[in-house]
């Protein structure tokens, strides 16, 4: 049985059987990871896969699987210990002004600088329903990619903001196309396959002296600066998960 959207497999949730497929993402909000954790139980094939799906609707959970390929020091702040212990390594680093992700926020929207991981803290004293978060060394100059990776296709565009850090087009940003080289782009599919993702929207970091780091990874994401429409885009995705449930 291929069940390919979460209305249907609201209606069957209960007659899968190991074997059957489910294609599509799951929404199903708080009970999401319970959910995904019962398919994979029962032997019920997801795709995308469900790692895909909780790494995509989680930054803190991208920050601690994918760790290795981002900046060096991102790190994941799960509570206050965490922090003490990123302020010792900061500072012992001489890492002055830092930048927090927000869990679950998009856009740019969740994404905050401060001067020191101090005044951080001080803030987070009073705010402990913030947790978790991301938090990563401030980058004053560097380039940044949006990568769409869908089977062969590949297009990426470099997004910038003259009057904000946040390159983000929904933000203020703007977009110019980017050709991406095959290092790059190795790099992207080396992400997706830790990830298992079988198409990726993917943020780089390009640093002055050409250094690269994930960002950011998503099953879905702003498409405003490619040249690919979002239909097209769309159909390519439903197209890859169909030839993958095809293929069990």
């Amino acid at each position: 049985m291929i069940i390919k959207s979460n209305r249907e497999l609201k209606k069957l949730y209960h007659k899968l059987q190991s074997g059957d497929i489910f294609t599509g993402t799951l929404s199903s909000g708080h009970l999401k990871q319970s959910i995904m954790i019962d398919l994979l139980e029962r032997g019920v094939h997801c795709f995308p896969s469900p790692l895909s799906q909780m790494l995509s609707s989680s930054k803190a959970a991208q920050a601690f699987v994918l760790k290795n390929k981002m900046l060096l020091d991102t790190c994941v702040i799960v509570r206050r210990t965490d922090l003490i212990e990123a302020i010792n390594r900061y500072n012992k680093n001489k890492i002055g002004s830092v930048v927090t992700k927000e869990d679950h926020m998009h856009c740019g929207y969740g994404i905050r600088k401060w001067e020191t991981v101090e005044s951080l803290y001080s803030h987070m004293a009073l705010s402990e329903s913030s947790y978790p978060f991301v938090l990563q060394p401030f980058l004053e100059n560097f380039t940044d990619i949006r990568v769409i990776i869908v089977k062969d296709y590949v297009e990426a565009y470099s997004r910038y903001n003259l009057n904000n850090f946040r390159m983000n087009i929904s933000a203020g940003g703007a977009s110019h196309p980017y050709k991406i080289n095959n290092d790059k782009e190795k790099f992207c599919r080396s992400v997706m396959e830790r990830g298992k993702f079988p198409f990726a929207h993917i943020d780089l970091l390009i640093t002055e002296s050409g250094n690269y780091y994930l960002s950011e990874i998503a099953l879905n994401g702003g498409i405003k600066g490619a040249s690919i429409s979002r239909k097209d885009l769309d159909q390519k995705k439903q197209d890859m998960l169909e030839n993958l449930a095809n293929g069990i």
